[in-house]
């Protein structure tokens, strides 16, 4: 599978998951989903994510690196206080079970995240993985 293949079957992959969550969500409150509502969930949500993802990159290189680190996920959510709080806590969650995880993997107690665990905002898989 070519470059621009792998990258819109991800891309209508990503998309089918904003739609199905949407839907079990809907479903789960006895509410139904038009196509058209379908649609737009699953526009928005993939343009949220392109531009959440050069955000990040962005961030990454201001800071002069080539990685994305969990600080930078959590300033990108500025404008969401809500959802900036459930990060950080998230976040804060993770860094206290760091030593316990250290523990059982036989690591010493490095704080999360490790360098050599961050992110690079420009992966593609290399695979045609198909499930």
């Amino acid at each position: 599978m070519e470059e621009d293949e792998l990258v819109t079957d991800l891309r209508n992959r990503f998309k089918l998951s904003a739609v199905s969550l949407a839907e079990a969500e809907a479903k789960r409150d006895d509410m139904e989903m038009s196509e058209p509502v379908s649609e737009c969930i699953a526009d928005l949500t993939l343009r949220y994510a392109e531009q959440l993802a050069k955000d990040l990159k962005l961030f990454a290189q201001h800071a002069r690196r080539k990685s994305v680190k969990a600080e930078d996920v959590i300033i990108s959510t500025h404008r969401n206080r809500g959802l900036t709080t459930s990060l950080t806590s998230f976040h804060d969650e993770l860094q206290a079970k760091e030593p316990e995880r250290a523990h059982r993997d036989g690591r010493k107690g490095k704080k999360f995240p490790r360098e050599d665990e961050t992110v690079d905002p420009d992966y593609m898989p290399e695979s045609d993985y198909t499930p």
